[in-house]
């Protein structure tokens, strides 16, 4: 995931801000919102054991323990080790070990290898990150304006930093429990709210909204907070297409396993068929097949697949030849944010800690007047992918020093993917947020929205 542009998080705090009493100050909000967000990373491991957060399941996966100490070597070494200059690592050579790519500061410790080190064991990351936080609190208790002033954008880079982790804490933890075959609960399914259909049922007939051809502005528009991939703002034309109402579910993806869409190279890329038979790929990610029927496994365990929910962890190549097996396409990214310009940014975020997509209970008419208020679950339960490769906007350039390092040299062999999942953060995502992964990766809650040409 993409990291954030210091010029952009210089006016964050204008959102942020929303989340408190107008009576707060500055430094309170600040001070409230690195604790609400700490707290939070601290509550997705609460049912973990020491062993489950040390595990590295394939070389995308960094065990849990990693994702702890990390972030919290972010604020330590972009605030602590800056702006406190009687400040001393209590152990130094964890720059080393919780680096991840940040060339500019310092060397860094094999990402593939991160499995291999069990010391620092789990309860003194937990106390490296007790330590650091007490850090910032002293810090945070009485500074004056100016140091503020430059203190602020980096500590909400690190608030959005550390959510980012959140989502891949959560995304690694699932592949991890995953190899188990007594297949392990991470949380218990939760009650109340807007649950799935009766497993077997099925969605609302798949409908399609006409969009006008137009130039239309993309790119973030310098409100608030950005990753620097999002911008500059721009115009692109967008030819006339139409957008699915919904995602993709799995009684519809399972109809395109049926007609042999596995074993049928006209649907697939050259890459993606030779994919396909390295991996012996035959359905999505965490799928089997017993007595007939489909299970998958999620966060709450081993369950019969729900055909109504949408469908998840397909890689790009999937997501392709499904579309091409539809009669369809995926959208270009300037399409998908176009259309998401109406709707509002709600849906199952990782706030409603269900950890898994809800079912698709319903779909709005194409022919009712309006656009993206009719487009539905376009935020949250599935990252959506996109046939835009991550490239980068026109006048793009990445910004200077560590925190903006891994951004733009990653703009190569990716597609990007939008709206978010049931993993991310409500306050974390925008409709000019770009995700990017490579074609190949499934283990992150990845879907499909078709498109088509205009007829």
């Amino acid at each position: 995931m993409s990291p954030p542009s210091l010029e952009a998080a210089s006016t964050t705090m204008a959102a942020d801000r929303s989340l408190f009493p107008a009576s707060q100050s500055r430094v309170e909000c600040l001070r409230d919102r690195f604790h609400q967000i700490r707290n939070f990373t601290n509550a997705l491991c609460v049912d973990l054991e020491p062993e489950d957060c040390v595990v590295q399941s394939m070389p995308d996966v960094s065990p849990t323990k990693w994702h702890l100490a990390h972030t919290t070597w972010f604020f330590e070494t972009f605030i602590l080790k800056k702006f406190v200059p009687a400040y001393q690592a209590e152990i130094p050579e964890y720059a080393y070990l919780f680096n991840s790519y940040y060339n500019a500061a310092g060397d860094m410790h094999r990402r593939d290898l991160r499995g291999l080190i069990s010391r620092p064991t789990v309860s003194q990351a937990q106390r490296y990150r007790a330590s650091v936080d007490s850090h910032i609190d002293d810090l945070l208790s009485s500074p004056d304006e100016r140091l503020l002033d430059e203190m602020e954008p980096i500590l909400v880079l690190g608030f959005h930093h550390e959510q980012q982790h959140q989502e891949l804490l959560i995304t690694d933890i699932k592949h991890v429990l995953a190899q188990n075959p007594l297949y392990p609960v991470f949380r218990e399914p939760k009650t109340g709210g807007r649950s799935s259909a009766t497993p077997g049922s099925q969605s609302s007939p798949l409908q399609f909204i006409d969009f006008e051809e137009g130039i239309v502005g993309i790119g973030h528009d310098g409100d608030g907070f950005a990753y620097d991939n999002e911008g500059p703002r721009h115009r692109a034309l967008v030819p006339a297409f139409s957008l699915a109402t919904r995602p993709v579910t799995n009684a519809e993806y399972i109809a395109f396993i049926e007609d042999n869409g596995y074993s049928r190279p006209e649907f697939w890329l050259s890459l993606g068929w030779m994919t396909v038979n390295e991996q012996r790929w035959n359905a999505p990610l965490y799928w089997t097949k017993h007595d007939g029927a489909w299970w998958n496994f999620t966060l709450s365990g081993l369950r019969r697949v729900d055909q109504s929910e949408p469908v998840t962890h397909v890689s790009y190549f999937e997501a392709d030849a499904y579309a091409n097996w539809a009669g369809a396409r995926l959208p270009t990214e300037f399409e998908w944010e176009h259309a998401a310009l109406s709707c509002p940014i709600e849906g199952n975020f990782v706030e409603t800690e269900l950890f898994h997509p809800m079912a698709v209970v319903s779909a709005v008419s194409a022919d009712k007047p309006g656009k993206g208020q009719h487009l539905h679950q376009i935020f949250g339960d599935v990252w959506e992918w996109t046939r835009s490769a991550y490239s980068p906007y026109p006048g793009y350039r990445a910004v200077a020093g560590a925190l903006g390092e891994y951004n733009g040299k990653f703009m190569c062999n990716q597609y990007v993917l939008r709206g978010g999942s049931c993993a991310t953060c409500r306050t974390h995502i925008r409709r000019t947020y770009r995700n990017f992964f490579q074609p190949e990766k499934r283990w992150q809650f990845t879907g499909i929205r078709l498109a088509r040409d205009a007829q």
